[in-house]
């Protein structure tokens, strides 16, 4: 069975942190001046490498996407808005498909394991088929994706750095580097934690840009839905 591509036709979003742009006319906003050593864990570094700087940006995207997609109910996960077919809960299996075809198949070449390998049906099968799952299933799903892709990423790191090339190939042989898998997965974040925003804030008027300094994501799935 050929494996369908999640990424396929993805686009690019930007995030851009307040301060001052040339001509403005505005003082520069001191960035990061609330910062202080107890900032939370998702806070990209201040000024570290290229390699922080990118997991943490990845890392930041993946918590506000994981605080406006949980602790919800089946309801809640399978709320759209209009015309859209997209639900939390299709953007949470997406994602998690996403992590593991990232890290595995386009980082080495493995084909990707359960539940993907043998229940994939054709296009927008994840997105489809979250319906069907218990939100501790989605969040499960999720989770365990996530878990595993920052154990590779670290390992990949410490292995050969982000210029090292990955399976991920040009028809004519040009190999992606492992910089490319990074960056093409927070743009893939960057996409869909825009439209958990708005789904989100349709399901019960959660809004904001990050989880309270107290948040902490749950992991496997062991948060409590909302009743």
């Amino acid at each position: 069975m050929a494996e369908a591509d999640p990424l396929k036709g993805f686009q690019v979003s930007v995030r851009i942190r307040p301060g001052a742009r040339e001509g403005s006319g505005r003082p520069a906003e001191p960035y990061g001046a609330a910062m202080t050593d107890s900032d939370p864990p998702w806070e990209p570094p201040l000024a570290g490498s290229e390699a922080e700087h990118l997991v943490g940006a990845l890392d930041r995207l993946r918590t506000t996407f994981r605080w406006k997609a949980g602790d919800l109910d089946p309801a809640g996960l399978r709320s759209s808005i209009g015309v859209s077919s997209l639900t939390l809960g299709g953007l949470l299996k997406h994602l998690a498909v996403v992590e593991d075809h990232v890290f595995i198949t386009r980082l080495s070449g493995q084909p990707v394991g359960e539940p993907w390998r043998t229940a994939w049906d054709g296009d927008d099968w994840d997105f489809r088929s979250a319906a069907d799952d218990t939100p501790a299933q989605l969040y499960a799903l999720w989770d365990g994706a996530v878990e595993r892709s920052r154990a590779t990423l670290d390992a990949a790191l410490a292995d050969g750095g982000l210029d090292q090339l990955v399976h991920l190939a040009t028809p004519d042989g040009r190999h992606a580097s492992l910089r490319r898998l990074v960056c093409d997965l927070i743009e893939e974040y960057g996409r869909h934690t825009g439209h958990a925003d708005l789904l989100r804030e349709a399901v019960d008027g959660l809004v904001g840009e990050d989880p309270p300094e107290d948040w902490r994501a749950p992991t496997n799935g062991a948060e409590e839905p909302a009743s």
